[in-house]
């Protein structure tokens, strides 16, 4: 066979392997077109609008260039076609995109004012999320780079940045929003299904930008309310880790880091009261569990450049070790 006909033949082959790489972003915890939200699925509804309303008027549009080069058909110049395909059709199909652009919007408007949402306060920070829970009795509940919610209700969030600009997005449960320093833009989450949906950081934002991300854990509504009293709990005192608790007070952590429960009080940084009980580190910079823990502790700034968060080289491999084991047993 000669060259060119293996590659002629080949192309089936190429072609195949594209698509197949191309669909598989199309499905995830992360993407759009597998959405799992009211809202999503209303901006999933409107993408295929679009996409094939645009491919349909594409298709004409070559038909008609094509035309107009190989056969020249009279009624082509005609002043009707003109006006009708050059103004007419594009003030009517523009139009009508965007009523139904605001429909869409009006109906997400209404479902949220509807019903009663719980209240989530989430500010960004350089490269981390600091979320905040309102119980239904008042008491506010903090967290970090972790959203859970119950499946089926509206959950009102209210975004704001420490810093510069930031934007929440998670494309299985909603559009984007950006977060403004000195403003409070506010979206509303209705998650249909118990998951969990990836979300990044959607305005560049310094350094690590790409770094912080954030996981949301959609919950039956009996087992979020569950966890949020838990969350709301002090942090268990186990008397196996107290040495790894005295290396965490001793050392200055507790400066940048709450726990709840000690003597632990800092602002600067995430709160670590039930770290371990999140399904990442670092803002999903790393998955959860001891060996994770001992690498960000002694070498952070390797693993996500530009944090605020010193390296810490000065624990022996049993220190970290120990460290690391009462941070994972924060549960």
């Amino acid at each position: 066979m000669k060259p060119r006909a293996r590659l002629t033949s080949s192309w089936p082959l190429l072609l195949a392997g594209l698509s197949a790489v191309a669909l598989s972003g199309c499905d995830g915890v992360q993407s759009v077109l597998s959405p799992d939200g009211v809202e999503s699925e209303r901006v999933w509804t409107l993408f295929w609008v679009l996409t094939i309303g645009g491919s349909v008027i594409m298709v004409v549009v070559i038909i008609l260039t094509w035309l107009a080069i190989a056969i020249r058909p009279r009624w082509l110049s005609t002043e009707a076609l003109v006006v009708g395909g050059g103004i007419i059709f594009p003030i009517v199909t523009l139009t009508a995109l965007l009523g139904y652009g605001v429909m869409l919007m009006s109906a997400a408007a209404n479902t949220s004012a509807n019903q009663p949402a719980l209240e989530v306060s989430i500010r960004g920070e350089q490269w981390w999320w600091r979320v905040t829970y309102t119980a239904p009795d008042g008491t506010r509940i903090e967290s970090a780079n972790e959203l859970r919610i119950p499946v089926g209700r509206p959950v009102r969030i209210a975004l704001t940045s420490a810093d510069v600009i930031h934007s929440f997005w998670v494309p299985r449960l909603a559009g984007k929003l950006d977060m403004i320093p000195g403003r409070t833009n506010v979206m509303t989450l209705v998650a249909k299904q118990a998951g969990v949906s990836r979300g990044q950081c959607a305005e560049y934002c310094g350094g690590a930008h790409a770094l912080m991300s954030f996981y949301v854990v959609a919950l039956p509504a009996a087992e979020f309310d569950t966890w949020l009293a838990k969350e709301a709990s002090d942090a268990a005192s186990q008397t196996e880790q107290a040495g790894g608790q005295m290396l965490f007070l001793s050392h200055g952590c507790g400066g940048c880091h709450a726990i709840r429960g000690t003597a632990a009080v800092g602002r600067i940084g995430p709160d670590l009261t039930h770290v371990g009980s999140r399904l990442s580190l670092a803002a999903a910079a790393l998955p959860n569990d001891e060996q994770a823990f001992m690498r960000w502790i002694a070498d952070n700034q390797h693993i996500k450049p530009t944090n605020r968060m010193p390296p810490f080289g000065i624990f022996s491999e049993a220190e970290l070790r120990s460290l690391a084991r009462y941070l994972a047993a924060l549960k």
